[in-house]
């Protein structure tokens, strides 16, 4: 989109609304999501392409249940079914439908697949998810919304490779997938702000450093310099730990999360989860006692937890565990020494320690181990981990392997894939802040009840 089409968009302060409608793009299980939906964004429809992880989104996000009462939901359109989708095919056959979203959609929100981009995989240039963020970019294009978010991996702002040269000998640098995402936007006629945030920041209890893109449409701006989202998001961040009764000037540490979930002391009883195998167990769950426990419980109305099913480890790896928690150090991946020792061949392996926020997950649970029983973390403990509420509830099989893996979205891997809620939220929050803040004529005071921004 050209700076003389966007041009001819109606200007945004003659409509007055109340309302913000997002898309989500390769939505996973619905992290993102939930966060914007829990910050005042309400969604119009999500897309994701695996049936496993779209079977969790769609049961807590779309349909209506006794444990998603009262909780926001997208507000699906007609014309689309409410089933999986790949991006690729979903655009080319609801084209029309697409262009007629221009006016009504004011975000469009999404994290592209970022296994070629990461460091705790193969990280490799020639993987064909890499250009997944193109069709992103055609998505905005298309429906030309005010804001438009993205979130992946450190890794996208590293340049693959060595920098080769060109045949007459002149060097021509490589350019990041962040840097190729940035000239994309600002052709399309965006202001682009991109910065790498720490998730530990807003509550989560994970580390989890993440990179954001955020554009804003240059028509929003009038001509004036365009405010820096980040510094937004910073400067609304005491306020809503606050709302939420967390620390302000301390991680929240894993044992705050997840000691409510220890096996110690508790009662244990069959699983019964229809998607679970047989001879498998959980906990009876107690009752939170710590602050983010007790916010990330809020609403069950005694309602059972979902994906509480305690992994069957062999006694051999329960003895090698337990020598893990009792002679390495916590919170700390195991050295190439210790892991021979041990005999194990997998290249990161941690024990978590209570008292510091976890490493960031993955989709693989046997790289972290509880850090006070020997066994590695519940699909519960990792949503915990990630600050999904309890009342969200997880479907499809647990687990995955060989082959399958790339095909495949278990549980885990959903739950590891995510955006945390927390942050996300907080995101939204931020973005309806600045809207109101573009919406301002000079020298009106701050509202973040409504703004007038419209297309």
């Amino acid at each position: 989109m050209s700076s003389k089409q966007v041009a001819k968009n109606r200007p945004i302060r003659d409509i007055h609304y109340r309302q913000f409608f997002f898309i989500d793009l390769f939505a996973g299980c619905g992290g993102l999501s939930l966060g914007l939906q829990n910050s005042g964004w309400e969604g119009i429809f999500a897309i994701e392409k695996s049936p496993q992880a779209f079977k969790t989104l769609r049961h807590n996000l779309v349909d209506s249940g006794s444990h998603n009462q009262g909780k926001a939901r997208f507000n699906w359109p007609d014309w689309l079914e409410i089933a999986p989708y790949g991006i690729r095919s979903f655009m080319k056959e609801h084209r029309p439908h697409l262009r007629r979203l221009v006016g009504h959609v004011q975000l469009v929100a999404g994290g592209p697949p970022c296994q070629g981009f990461s460091y705790a995989g193969k990280r490799t240039g020639r993987d064909p998810r890499n250009e997944l963020f193109k069709l992103h970019m055609e998505m905005v294009d298309m429906i030309k919304p005010p804001f438009v978010l993205l979130e992946n991996v450190p890794g996208i702002d590293t340049v693959f490779g060595v920098i080769k040269k060109r045949r007459r000998g002149r060097g021509r640098p490589k350019k990041s997938y962040a840097e190729r995402i940035k000239t994309s936007l600002a052709k399309n006629g965006y202001d682009v702000q991109q910065k790498l945030v720490k998730a530990t920041d807003y509550g989560v209890p994970q580390f989890r450093p993440r990179y954001f893109t955020i554009g804003i449409r240059r028509d929003l701006l009038y001509g004036r310099e365009c405010p820096d989202y980040f510094d937004i998001l910073q400067r609304i961040r005491k306020g809503f730990l606050k709302s939420k009764g967390l620390p302000l000037n301390r991680p929240v540490t894993v044992a705050e999360a997840i000691s409510d979930l220890e096996v110690s002391s508790k009662k244990t009883i069959a699983c019964n989860d229809p998607e679970s195998p047989t001879g498998y167990r959980e906990i009876v769950y107690q009752g939170p006692v710590t602050s983010f426990q007790r916010l990330m419980h809020r609403g069950m109305n005694r309602q059972k937890i979902n994906s509480l099913r305690l992994v069957n480890h062999r006694p051999e790896t329960v003895a090698r565990f337990r020598h893990i928690l009792m002679n390495c150090r916590k919170g700390v991946q195991l050295s190439r020494d210790e892991r021979k020792g041990l005999g194990i061949t997998k290249k990161a392996i941690a024990p978590l320690s209570p008292d510091k926020p976890s490493h960031t997950l993955t989709t693989l649970p046997d790289d972290l181990l509880h850090y006070a029983e020997p066994r590695i973390h519940t699909v519960r403990e990792y949503a915990r981990l990630q600050s999904f509420p309890d009342w969200f509830e997880f479907r499809s099989k647990y687990t995955t392997g060989g082959a399958r893996r790339i095909r495949e979205c278990p549980r885990y891997t959903q739950v590891g894939n995510a955006v945390p809620p927390l942050l996300a939220e907080a995101f939204g929050r931020a973005l309806i802040e600045l809207a109101s803040i573009l919406g301002r004529k000079e020298g009106q005071p701050s509202s973040n009840k409504e703004s007038n921004l419209g297309n």
